[in-house]
C-alpha cells in the first residue's frame, strides 16, 4: 500500500526525489508547496523547465551551456581570446567568473579522467581542446581541474596533448586544499589561485 493519499502525489514526490540531494521528505515538501501556489504560477515553473531543457544548447566551441549555438563568452570581443581555461564543468565556469579576476575564454571538459569510473580521455572534451589551439590562435591554456587524483591524472594527460603544439600550459595556484572542487572554493581563494597560476611540470 502506497504511502501517499494520491498517485499523482506519490509520481511527483518520485520525480523531485530523483534529483540530487534531494530525498523523500524534502521532495514532499516542495510538491506539497506547488500544490499551495496559484496554478498560473505552476504553469510557468513547469514551463521553464521544458523550455531549459529544449532550448538550452551547449556551445559549439567551449561546450559552455547557452541560449544560443555559440555562447556569450565565446563571442565577446572584450575577453582574452589567447587563454583558455580548462574546467570540469558548467558549474566551474561559474565559479571563475564569480571571482572577477579571469577575463579569458573556457573549456568545459563535462567531467575528468577517471578509470574507476569507466571515464576514459575519450569520453570527455580534450580532442575538441586539443583542436582549438592552432585555428585560435591560443597561447596560454590555465588547468583548472580538481586538486584530486583524478584532476590531476587529467592535467597530465593535457599537458602531454598539448606539448606539440608548443603552447603555454599553467595551472591554478596550490591555494586551494588538496581534494577540494572549484565549485565550493570560496571566491577570493580562487581568484587568488587564477592570478597566482604557475607553469604546469610535467
Amino acid at each position: 500500500m502506497s504511502d501517499y493519499p494520491s498517485i499523482l502525489l506519490e509520481n511527483a514526490v518520485n520525480q523531485f526525489s530523483s534529483l540530487p540531494g534531494l530525498g523523500r521528505k524534502t521532495a514532499l515538501r516542495l510538491v506539497l508547496h506547488l500544490l499551495r501556489q496559484p496554478e498560473n504560477d505552476v504553469e510557468a515553473f513547469a514551463d521553464a523547465l521544458t523550455r531549459l531543457k529544449k532550448e538550452v544548447h551547449y556551445c559549439r566551441i567551449c561546450h559552455n551551456i547557452s541560449d544560443t549555438e555559440v555562447c556569450p563568452i565565446c563571442q565577446s570581443t572584450r575577453r582574452d581570446r589567447q587563454t583558455v581555461c580548462v574546467v570540469e564543468n558548467i558549474q566551474d565556469v561559474m565559479s571563475v567568473e564569480k571571482t572577477g579576476q579571469y577575463s579569458g575564454l573556457y573549456h568545459v571538459l563535462g567531467g575528468i579522467i577517471s578509470p574507476m569510473d569507466g571515464i576514459g580521455p575519450k569520453d570527455i572534451e580534450i580532442d575538441s581542446l586539443v583542436a582549438r589551439i592552432e585555428p585560435e590562435q591560443i597561447k596560454e591554456v590555465i588547468l583548472a581541474l580538481p586538486t584530486t587524483m583524478e584532476g590531476d591524472t587529467t592535467n597530465f594527460y593535457i599537458y602531454r596533448r598539448l606539448a606539440p603544439t608548443g603552447v603555454r600550459v599553467s595551472q591554478i595556484a596550490r591555494g586551494m586544499a588538496i581534494g577540494n572542487e572549484l565549485e565550493y572554493t570560496d571566491e577570493i581563494t580562487l581568484g587568488r589561485s587564477i592570478l597566482n597560476r604557475v607553469e604546469f611540470k610535467g
